[in-house]
């Protein structure tokens, strides 16, 4: 899993209104031909300053999407409303057959794209039951005529967030026929840069080739915040002892810490877990985590997988899966489970398109309703200046999303800055914490994840920089949406802001996620520690499903509704650290791998290292200007759940 890092992108000095965007792409271009029109927004950002290094065989079959744009105004309308406490229509959703006949491309349009990508040369032509997409396949030497493109090989770099891969891509932007033109959001399915995954691994690991420093004392990782000491460390905040880095919280601290009760587990309702393939035996894994973590058992008439593929690529969400299903379960143990698997073997669109397919599938539903009322995304398609038609086709749905009453939650990042889609004003961004759990399950402290480090060098500490950070700040992109004026400070930006709701997220004061050990003859379960905003989703999308067990309609998109709640009991502030909070609450102690930023156990090589919080400031590299507050923050947003006074105002709402 990569960590998902970025710095802001500046698009331009105008900020556009929430709702569909439209814009050159400002890239040298063909000129269309008569009667084609050039789709704005569609060139991929790294063909702009990398050379190619070749062309793609024209005998290679891709498979592509065209994604039709829905009557936008109108949904965007309907879908604040639904959304909104106090308006008439809150909370009386649509169906996906009625929101495909209201809001849905018409069927003539399908018919027209399923028409010229067959005179194309184009086969396997599919639409989508919800008309959000046609989906096709041909050979690069069809794709490349269809659209006016040339799919050339780039080197990869770590600004495509894939420097071990092979790029491909359209060297500019695609052409479609005017009369379609109009009709398409987007087209995917031309490139293959590598996906963002946040998420972060800080628990034992093999070791890493490198030379290694063994000064310093020896101390284990501990089990609750503060119960092992490293002590005889060069001072820092007037103190020489710093607690060790916490072990992973079991499931019992988590539920402790925000409150959970045995009454609201979810029970009747259904979470979705978004994912890039199926895990082998996660059931499996899952009834392991659940003895290991004193859980009640779960039942296999409560879990369900959907895969969107044939499941032969490996799975990318390997780890991410086991994290989403376990800490959502910590949450909701008593709610249904649906595991998506979007098509490993799909890498098209920056390795999204797979993600998109499986959001599209929880909205597309069965039987008259949607597979899930809460989905918990754990990926992000890329910076702001990701390709606009690429921004502009999860807009799309996730307007759809909220008008059938499906809360998507999106991680907002594991360092510094903004990320789509969780800067869309219609995805609920979850940020991320760092939390002290004691040892009878109090809250200790509980502040932004904004994590630096520092190494013993020479026998004092040296501060190296960010070692990891909730996403979130300030959008360039997207206007304030109407649910945050008011609320935000003006000191943080006047436009669309980052996270909407946090939870515990720093790889320090992690989550123990089970795991299954597959190479022997027979698995072996085991749990590591692991954090990042990929655990933060699921806990609170599983938060919501709890608090929606026993209710007449499912909250949805419930940030207009919990901006309502901004400043009550309903939220834990997250509040900063200071020079008069205590010295053992603002960093931990951790053995790491030279040149890898993984805690190590006490008989490794290593170098032992001070980890402190809330420790983002002008100083640090790609500083976004990020800042835990009373209040509201774009580091946790409105705060973190307190479970019954969260789950109670909720309801009260409707």
């Amino acid at each position: 899993m990569s960590r998902a890092r970025m710095l802001v992108a500046v698009l331009g000095a105008a900020v556009v209104t929430a709702g569909m965007t439209a814009g050159a792409s400002g890239l040298a271009q063909a000129a269309p031909r008569p009667a084609e029109k050039i789709l704005a927004g569609s060139a991929v950002p790294f063909t702009s300053h990398a050379r190619p290094t070749g062309e793609v065989p024209g005998s290679l079959r891709l498979t592509i999407q065209l994604w039709l744009k829905p009557g936008m105004a109108a949904a965007q309308r309907f879908a604040a409303a639904v959304s909104t406490p106090g308006t008439s229509l809150f909370r009386h959703y649509l169906s996906p057959a009625a929101y495909t006949a209201r809001f849905g491309a018409s069927a003539a349009t399908v018919r027209q794209a399923e028409a010229w990508l067959r005179a194309a040369g184009f086969t396997g032509i599919t639409a989508d039951s919800g008309r959000a997409y046609v989906r096709a396949t041909a050979p690069v030497s069809k794709i490349d005529a269809a659209f006016r493109v040339q799919l050339r090989t780039y080197p990869g770099s770590a600004g495509a967030h894939a420097s071990s891969v092979r790029l491909h891509a359209n060297n500019r932007p695609v052409s479609l026929p005017a009369s379609l033109a109009g009709h398409v959001l987007a087209v995917t399915g031309l490139d293959n840069a590598a996906p963002i995954f946040p998420a972060e691994v800080a628990g034992p690991a093999s070791a890493i080739r490198g030379s290694t420093r063994t000064d310093g004392p020896k101390v284990p990782c501990s089990h609750y915040y503060g119960q092992e000491m490293a002590t005889g460390l060069p001072q820092q905040f007037g103190v020489t002892s710093f607690p060790t880095f916490v072990c992973g919280y079991s499931a019992l601290q988590m539920r402790s810490a925000y409150h959970a009760n045995w009454v609201n587990t979810g029970k009747g309702q259904t979470i979705a877990l978004v994912e890039q393939g199926l895990t082998k035996d996660m059931f499996l894994t899952l009834q392991d985590y659940a003895r290991a973590n004193h859980m009640p058992a779960p039942s296999p008439h409560r879990y369900a997988e959907l895969s969107l593929g044939k499941n032969t690529c490996g799975d990318p969400f390997n780890i991410e899966e086991q994290l989403d299903v376990e800490s959502s379960y910590d949450m909701a143990p008593g709610a249904n489970q649906l595991v998506v698997g979007g098509d490993s073997c799909d890498r098209a669109e920056e390795g999204n398109q797979a993600e998109y397919d499986a959001d599209i599938a929880v909205l597309d539903g069965a039987g008259g309703h949607p597979l899930a009322t809460a989905a918990s995304n754990s990926w992000e398609s890329g910076t702001e200046s990701q390709p606009l038609s690429q921004t502009n086709l999860v807009h799309a749905y996730l307007v759809r999303a909220a008008a059938e009453g499906v809360g998507m939650y999106f991680s907002a990042g594991d360092g510094s800055g903004v990320l789509e889609p969780s800067i869309d004003p219609n995805a609920i961004a979850v940020g991320g914490t760092t939390l002290g759990i004691g040892k009878t399950g109090a809250r200790l402290f509980e502040t932004g994840w904004s994590t630096g480090i520092s190494q013993l060098k020479n026998g004092a500490w040296a501060f190296q920089g960010e070692d990891g950070a909730g996403g979130g700040g300030p959008s360039v992109h997207w206007a304030q949406p109407a649910y945050q004026k008011g609320v935000v400070p003006k000191s943080l930006g006047t436009t669309r802001s980052a996270p909407d709701i946090a939870a515990d997220a720093d790889p320090f004061t992690g989550i123990n996620v089970g795991m299954l050990n597959l190479s022997g003859k027979k698995p072996v379960f085991f749990q590591e520690s692991i954090g990042g905003t990929s655990e933060s989703s699921p806990l609170v999308a599983g938060m919501v499903i709890a608090a929606q067990q026993g209710q007449r309609a499912p909250f949805g998109f419930i940030d207009p509704a919990i901006y309502k709640l901004h400043g009550t009991s309903a939220f834990f502030d997250t509040l900063p650290l200071t020079s008069k909070s205590p010295a053992l609450d603002r960093g931990v102690e951790c053995d790491l791998l030279e040149f890898a930023n993984i805690c190590l156990g006490p008989t490794k090589k290593r170098i032992p290292s001070l980890t402190t919080f809330d420790d983002q400031n002008p100083k640090m590299k790609g500083y976004t200007g990020q800042v835990t507050l009373p209040g509201y923050d774009n580091m946790t947003g409105l705060g973190v759940p307190d479970m019954p006074n969260f789950i109670k105002a909720l309801r009260s709402l409707s």
